[in-house]
């Protein structure tokens, strides 16, 4: 097979304690799914899940140890930190019910979901899709996959973010307004889920501003840190 040119290579994520990597189909994000961040934007009780993607390439990968960066993004002045336990796909499905999410679960990575808020609070305003404000380029850090069998216990784990050493956020992943498998039932009533998706399932409170030179390190116990610096 032959292309009029180069074809884009394929994003894909290390795995922790193997040689193989783990190829990226889809970028799913959760929106508003712990309470006191739904608070923190105007928002209040249990409503239904709604989800937004990212493209594939804008992953920025970092590997386990290293410290990433991004560049800060162009036509904003309010980069938000959105720190999230990121849930990767190994067996697709449709139609998945939670009590079945399990097995279509290969493993976890701390991600961020970066926000150029002010460009999306902008487009909420319009009643526009705020694709400009979540999907840019290199707008989702994410980190190694942990592989399920070796991440412990996922669904109570603490999950934070420092901003220059400084707490940002702080909280656990039993506060998901929709758990793992819920929001994989969920999900895979509105898409066929595929091998090689992540799902980025939402952040807690304390979302903020970041600027230029600032390092970010976020954790989800039992899944490492991932380190990301603000390019100057």
């Amino acid at each position: 097979m032959s292309f009029v040119f180069e074809p884009t290579p394929t994003v894909s994520l290390p795995v922790v304690g193997q040689p193989e990597r783990f190829p990226v189909h889809r970028v799913y994000c959760v929106g508003r799914n712990y309470e006191e961040h739904a608070k923190e934007m105007g928002f209040t009780g249990r409503e239904p899940p709604f989800f937004f993607l990212k493209p594939t390439d804008s992953l920025v990968v970092v590997d386990a140890g290293q410290t990433g960066s991004m560049p800060y993004p162009s036509l904003t002045r309010n980069l938000h930190h959105e720190i999230e336990l990121v849930v990767a796909i190994g067996v697709g499905g449709k139609n998945i019910q939670a009590a079945d999410a399990d097995k279509h679960i290969y493993g976890y990575a701390v991600g961020l979901d970066m926000t150029r808020r002010d460009l999306q609070n902008e487009m909420k305003k319009q009643g526009r899709p705020w694709c400009i404000g979540k999907a840019f380029d290199e707008s989702g850090p994410i980190g190694p996959i942990t592989r399920k069998e070796q991440a412990g216990d996922v669904n109570n784990a603490e999950i934070s973010l420092q901003v220059n050493g400084t707490d940002r956020q702080r909280s656990t992943v039993a506060k998901l307004i929709w758990n793992i498998a819920e929001t994989i039932e969920h999900l895979s009533a509105a898409w066929e889920l595929q091998p090689g998706d992540l799902i980025f399932t939402g952040t807690p409170e304390g979302v903020a501003a970041v600027v230029q030179g600032d390092r970010l390190v976020g954790q989800v116990a039992g899944l490492g840190s991932l380190t990301i610096d603000i390019q100057k």
